[in-house]
């Protein structure tokens, strides 16, 4: 089953409201994306703390080999001053 980027948008978006997100499909199947995040609740978390606060916004659409999303390659970032 393969995910929209509207979707993985909108549930980032559901859990970050105020986050700037983008979503890319890398290969046009629907399952390899990557997306860009930029939030202001990232700053003072490392790497490994903002792509947990990600990843558990897509609600396990990732897990295991029967999520709708096979790959997301993510970049996390606080806004620029």
């Amino acid at each position: 089953m393969a995910i929209q980027a509207d979707e993985i948008k909108a549930l980032i978006k559901e859990a970050l409201p105020n986050a700037t997100v983008k979503v890319t499909d890398l290969a046009g199947d629907g399952n390899h994306y990557a997306a860009e995040v930029i939030d202001e609740g990232f700053r003072g978390k490392n790497r490994v703390q903002q792509q947990r606060i990600v990843y558990s916004a897509l609600k396990g659409k990732m897990d295991g080999s029967h999520g709708e999303l096979h790959a997301l390659a993510l970049t996390t970032k606080v806004p620029e001053d």
